[in-house]
C-alpha cells in the first residue's frame, strides 16, 4: 500500500465515525508512524508503507474514530514549542495554558533566579517551560495523581527540565516550603463545575475527572490554594491562575479580599478572561 493509498483508507475510517478533522487526524498519524515531515507525506505519496506500520497506522485511526482524544493516540502533544508525553490519567496541553504562562512569564522578566510553586501540575507543561524560560528559576511541581505525576516525571526529564517534582496533594504539603518563600504561585487547578462534566465533549471525557472537576461553583480550588498556600508568597510574590469562562469576577474578587492587589485579567484569543494575576500586598 502506498502513502497515498493508507491516507486515504485513514480519512476513510476517520470520515465515517464523524471525526471533527478527518484531514488533519490522518496526517498526523502518519507523521508519527512514518516518521514524515508534513511536506514528505506529500513528495512521497507514492513509496509504499511497510506492512506493520499500516496496521499501526489503521489501529491508530481506529482509536480516533472511537472518540480517544487525538493527543492520546498519539502519545504527545506540543505546547510552546516543546513536545510532552500525554496520555490516559493526564489532562492534554491546551492553548487555553499559553495564556497564563504567558502572563506569568512577562510579570516575573525582571525577579531574579524565581522560586516557583506549579500546583495540579499534571504533564509539567507550566512548570517545565517556567523552568526553561525563567533564568535561574527553582520550579517545583506538585502533582497528586499517580498517573499524571507518571507524565511529569517522563516530561521534566525528556525536556531537561530542573524541576523539583513533588507526588502529593496540595493541600498535605504545604510544609515543604518556609514561609513568604516563593516568587509566584501558579496553578491551572481544576476549574469545571462537577455538573457541567458530563456535557462535555466526549473526547474530553477520556481525560481524568480529578483533573476537571472543581466543585459545584467551578472554583474550590482557587479558594483552597489561595487559603493554604497565601502565607508561602513573599510580599510582593505573585500569584497566577488559569480560569474558566466566567470566573475572574469571582476569583479577582476573592484575591481582593486576601490582601492581593494590582490584580489582572488576560484575555484567550477568543477575547474570554483565561487567566488571572495579583501581587501579595
Amino acid at each position: 500500500m502506498t502513502v497515498l493509498a493508507l491516507s486515504n483508507e485513514l480519512k476513510s475510517i476517520l470520515t465515517r465515525a464523524c471525526a471533527e478533522n478527518p484531514a488533519g487526524d490522518t496526517e498526523l498519524i502518519l507523521e508519527q508512524v512514518l516518521g514524515y515531515t508534513r511536506a514528505q507525506l506529500v513528495a512521497r505519496h507514492l513509496d509504499a508503507v511497510p506492512a506493520e506500520a499500516t496496521a499501526a497506522a489503521v489501529a491508530m485511526a481506529r482509536r480516533r474514530a472511537s472518540g480517544e482524544p487525538i493527543q492520546y493516540v498519539l502519545g504527545f502533544w506540543s505546547f510552546m514549542g516543546c513536545d510532552y508525553a500525554v496520555g490516559e490519567g493526564v489532562l492534554i496541553p491546551r492553548d487555553d495554558t499559553e495564556v497564563v504562562v504567558r502572563a506569568a512569564l512577562e510579570r516575573m522578566k525582571n525577579v531574579p533566579s524565581p522560586v516557583i510553586a506549579d500546583l495540579c501540575a499534571g504533564s509539567g507543561v507550566i512548570a517545565i517551560t517556567l523552568s526553561k524560560e525563567l533564568s535561574g528559576a527553582a520550579v517545583s511541581a506538585v502533582e497528586k495523581s499517580a498517573e499524571a505525576f507518571a507524565y511529569l516525571e517522563k516530561n521534566a526529564a525528556q525536556n531537561h527540565a530542573a524541576v523539583t517534582l513533588i507526588h502529593a496533594d496540595l493541600s498535605d504539603c504545604t510544609d515543604r516550603f518556609a514561609d513568604a518563600s516563593l516568587d509566584l504561585l501558579i496553578s491551572n487547578p481544576p476549574y469545571i463545575p462537577s455538573g457541567e462534566i458530563a456535557a462535555l465533549q466526549s473526547e474530553v471525557q477520556y481525560e481524568p475527572r480529578l483533573a476537571l472537576d472543581g466543585g459545584e461553583s467551578g472554583c474550590v480550588f482557587y479558594e483552597k490554594i489561595i487559603a493554604l498556600w497565601t502565607p508561602k508568597l513573599k510580599e510582593g510574590g505573585l500569584i497566577a491562575f488559569e480560569l474558566g469562562e466566567d470566573q475572574f469576577g469571582y476569583v479577582s474578587g476573592l484575591l481582593a479580599q486576601n490582601g492581593y492587589t494590582d490584580i489582572r485579567g488576560y484575555e484567550d484569543i477568543r477575547g474570554t478572561v483565561r487567566a488571572v494575576t495579583a501581587r501579595y500586598k
